[in-house]
């Protein structure tokens, strides 16, 4: 009984020690900057790219998985979601170099006009960012006003610690079809 006594006892301070010795109640811990490139000069960088939203035909980009409720104003498509894997090009036409697609979802937020809410990583397949990504997120209001802006919060590879902004331009939206190009300017600051 004793013997047994005495392994539970010497297993209890074993694991009590390595749980004190491994700071687990600390799970964040100061970490030296240049571990992770950080005391290098950031960077910044803009490009111009193309995102084509095609919803109609038999193969579209985005498709609608939530349709918008009746229980609201239903002009504005409040709370219908669309997921998207959108062509990214340097023209506007669809023929031109596809450099990346843009994933993720929008939303309609708005109860009254048209706003979007939007959240996608832009995933490079091309030159120095191939296998990078930017990640955007933000209110997109309604696809008729001129300009809109949409904030960068991160990213990955080329473009880590990424933050910035991308300034969107409708370049051309077919009102038979949905089908939208849309030109984006993004400036990027990123180590």
């Amino acid at each position: 009984m004793t013997t047994t006594y005495f392994f539970f006892f010497f297993i209890t301070v074993l694991l009590h020690s390595c749980h004190t010795l491994m700071g687990a109640d600390d799970f964040v811990r100061p970490m030296d900057r240049s571990l992770l490139g950080l005391n290098n000069e950031e960077k910044v960088s803009y490009f111009k790219l193309y995102w084509h939203d095609i919803v109609s035909g038999k193969t579209p980009s985005s498709v609608e998985v939530i349709p918008a409720t009746n229980k609201v104003n239903t002009t504005a498509f409040f709370g219908s979601v669309s997921i998207l894997d959108n062509p990214l090009t340097l023209g506007p036409t669809l023929s031109s170099k596809l450099v990346g697609r843009a994933q993720g979802f929008y939303a309609s937020a708005g109860q009254t006009e048209v706003d979007l809410l939007m959240a996608m990583n832009f995933a490079f397949i091309e030159g120095k960012c191939n296998g990078s990504s930017i990640t955007i997120m933000g209110r997109n209001p309604s696809i008729f006003n001129k300009t809109k802006e949409l904030a960068v919060i991160g990213g990955s590879g080329f473009f880590r610690f990424a933050r910035g902004y991308a300034k969107l331009k409708t370049y051309s939206l077919n009102l038979n079809t949905g089908d939208a190009i849309v030109e984006y300017n993004v400036y990027v600051i990123h180590y």
